[in-house]
């Protein structure tokens, strides 16, 4: 018998699932908060693709909680540290994620910890939590370590790279092995490109909103379902492997296959390959952006890097960090630097909602049923939360400073029951690489290049992040950038 399961699938078609919402919206028995509710196709184009300016646009003029008509449907955005704290902890029994906005996403991930909620939710996290506890982060030290100094071996000062690419590269490798267990270089892995998958189907989120509706041939659903199979034959196969000659490690999926509940139930093939395909993804494309974006935000604060070099020379014996050094975030300069990063741009930098029932917060009435977000990206750069919100300055996260900030006023692994389990691992994986990254190379950006932000469940760099490779050197260490 199987462990308590989730609820019953969600109805697939589009078009009987855009009735539906427009029916709750209809039948909604309390006004929804001030804000823009006409219908906009240029608003919601201008949502896909630049969503922050409109969404601190709208904060502006309406305050904390307003509503946006996106595409079909109303939805209300709740921003700042009140409104992350409601949605994510106080009243988070009031939110749903299954029938958010997110919902395609169940397209790829299935029934994983993403995409499922309530009592189904808890015994699943439960399930999972011992694959996260100190001693399984710690082991997975030596694999992040391995991983990343085989990957900068491939650099060579002079080199141009897209360090976006060559991230994605690294970090699906690393959770290929301390997740699940798997070698990359064995035959089947290499007979798959996983990273090229994963991109492939989370391009359905960068594709045009009308187009998502469609399910046909050739639209960018059908590609999101073909990446994800060619992904189910590697987890299936090693599942299958797995079971039949009874071999373990101290990888999630090992613990998946021999987990039960209080009355002997255990996980159905299934259900450990939706929680498989849910921790690749989160295991690998935040770190992927979180990276990006912080050796971007590096190359154009030079003395930045000075000081994180010279607190390596002060504590790192030859230059190699020590377990404890990564996973205790010793290295108080990279971390400060790291938290900054993760404040401009948080990887899950929106948190869609559904409400159960009606609620009020700030004065204004939501209806039950309604599409409920709330954005640590938006949230994070409020000007009356953070002063001067679009410069870089990681001295916002010194011990004081931090102790200093209003509950809920950073959130970028969530919050509550839905905080991120692979947080730990997470702040680890990047640690290692930036760490190992610094005390090798110095990477500096093309002069002519523009960050432009893609935003799929996660934000990253739309057009990659071209760097140049450079020694590191007693240049850079005095806080200078070496020429490209």
């Amino acid at each position: 018998m199987a462990l308590v399961g989730p609820p019953p699938m969600l109805n697939s078609n589009p078009f009987a699932v855009l009735m539906s919402d427009l029916r709750d919206e209809r039948s909604a028995s309390v006004p929804f908060p001030p804000g823009e509710t006409g219908l906009s196709l240029p608003r919601t184009r201008r949502f896909a693709n630049e969503p922050l300016p409109l969404l601190l646009e709208a904060y502006e003029r309406y305050g904390p909680i307003f509503t946006l008509r996106l595409f079909h449907s109303n939805v209300v955005f709740m921003l700042g540290p009140a409104a992350n704290h409601y949605v994510t902890v106080s009243h988070a029994s009031n939110f749903t994620w299954r029938d958010s906005h997110f919902r395609d996403l169940i397209g790829l991930m299935g029934d994983g910890l993403l995409t499922i909620d309530g009592e189904f939710h808890r015994r699943s996290r439960l399930i999972m939590l011992p694959a996260f506890h100190r001693e399984h982060i710690v082991a997975s030290v030596d694999v992040i370590v391995e991983e990343t100094t085989r990957a900068l071996d491939e650099l060579t000062p002079g080199a141009s790279i897209d360090l976006y690419a060559w991230t994605r590269r690294l970090a699906l490798r690393v959770a290929m092995r301390a997740l699940f267990g798997v070698d990359p270089d064995g035959v089947q892995a290499r007979s798959i490109d996983a990273a090229g998958l994963f991109e492939d189907a989370l391009a359905f989120y960068a594709s045009d909103f009308l187009l998502r509706v469609f399910r046909g041939p050739f639209t960018p659903w059908a590609r999101l379902q073909q990446a994800a199979r060619r992904l189910d034959e590697l987890i299936y196969s090693e599942i299958s492997r797995r079971r039949a000659t009874g071999e373990r490690g101290s990888d999630i999926l090992s613990l998946l296959l021999d987990a039960q509940d209080e009355d002997g139930n255990t996980l159905t093939d299934l259900q450990i390959r939706d929680e498989v395909m849910t921790l690749m993804f989160a295991g690998h494309d935040t770190t992927t952006s979180t990276i990006s974006f912080m050796f971007y935000e590096l190359a154009h604060n030079p003395e930045l890097v000075g000081r994180l070099l010279a607190e390596q020379d002060a504590l790192l014996a030859d230059g190699e960090p020590s377990a404890a050094q990564l996973i205790s975030g010793e290295l108080s300069e990279l971390e400060m630097v790291f938290e900054e990063t993760l404040r401009m741009y948080p990887p899950a930098w929106v948190g869609p909602r559904r409400a159960v029932g009606a609620f009020e917060f700030e004065g204004h009435a939501v209806p039950e049923r309604a599409f409920v977000n709330y954005c640590s990206w938006a949230s994070h750069h409020l000007p009356d939360v953070f002063a001067d919100p679009e410069e870089f300055r990681p001295e916002r996260f010194s011990p004081q400073a931090r102790a200093a900030m209003p509950k809920g006023a950073y959130v970028p692994f969530g919050g509550g029951s839905r905080t991120c389990i692979g947080m730990r691992f997470g702040q680890l994986e990047v640690r290692t690489i930036a760490t190992l990254i610094l005390s090798r190379f110095t990477l500096t950006l093309p002069t002519d290049f523009e960050l432009s932000i893609r935003q799929m469940p996660t934000i990253s760099p739309r057009d990659g992040l071209p760097m140049f490779v450079h020694p590191r050197s007693a240049v850079a260490a005095a806080g200078l950038t070496a020429a490209a």
